[in-house]
């Protein structure tokens, strides 16, 4: 019997997810509809390494289609689309992937150069540029980037979390189609082999949005809060794959 003002649903991930809360949010008239959507969903063209936009093109992900659907209902909208997210409570780590080499004394497998551009964010700037849209008119019907802008290099990433560890970095580039995938092959890199970074520039515009929080100062609280505290220093870990990978090293 209840009703609400907003939404923020960052947990549907379909239509067939998102339609309940969806029908439920028109029925109480919300002034804002938050989803929290993906940014996995753009396919720039290739060769095209630049910031990307809300603009660019986009694969119909069945989170593009959840998207849609809200859109179909007519329900006044905010779609944010984060990328690379550390913090507590994290679900999927993609710096797990780099520690676990690192506190092993392994080397750590990095794609092509190690040049590429990542932006990694915290949850809490997430969360900040969702707060700004509730209750904001400009937000609505609008897509956002849910990202920082700042911009960080896979082999600098890969130096800071190994400072933040307390080891050297070993980094060995490899060729990403310079190996044959055995049956099964599992090994994958956390991040796309080319340069794949969003723009946050148009929740800074419109939300007067400015992050707080920065992957090269927080680096060492991850590893200490995140990583080690949370068991990752015991796991059982298998790298025969890695061996496949660097004997395709650039």
């Amino acid at each position: 019997g209840a009703s609400f003002d907003a939404v923020v649903d960052n947990w549907s991930k379909s239509p067939e997810l998102i339609k309940p809360y969806a029908e439920a949010a028109k029925g109480w008239g919300v002034s804002n509809y938050a989803y929290v959507s993906s940014a996995g969903m753009y396919t720039p063209e290739k060769g095209d390494f630049s910031p990307i936009d809300e603009e660019c093109a986009k694969k119909s992900s069945s989170q593009r289609q959840a998207e849609e659907l809200i859109a179909e209902m007519d329900l006044p909208y905010s779609y944010f689309r984060p990328q690379y997210i550390y913090g507590p409570a994290q679900g999927e780590s993609y710096l797990a992937f780099f520690f676990d080499r690192i506190t092993r004394d392994r080397p750590v497998p990095v794609p092509n150069d190690g040049t590429q551009l990542v932006t990694m964010t915290h949850a809490a700037d997430n969360a900040q540029m969702i707060a700004n849209a509730i209750g904001n008119e400009k937000a609505v019907k609008q897509a956002f980037n849910c990202a920082t802008s700042s911009l960080i290099s896979y082999a600098d990433l890969v130096k800071a979390c190994a400072g933040a560890a307390g080891k050297d970095a070993n980094i060995v580039n490899y060729d990403p189609k310079g190996f044959e995938k055995p049956e099964g092959f599992k090994f994958k890199f956390p991040f796309r082999d080319t340069p794949f970074y969003v723009s946050a520039d148009k929740a800074k515009d419109l939300l007067g949005f400015a992050p707080k929080f920065n992957i090269a100062d927080d680096i060492s609280w991850y590893y200490s809060d995140q990583y080690a505290a949370k068991g990752g220093l015991d796991k059982e870990l298998n790298f025969d794959e890695d061996d496949v990978v660097l004997g395709a090293k650039v």
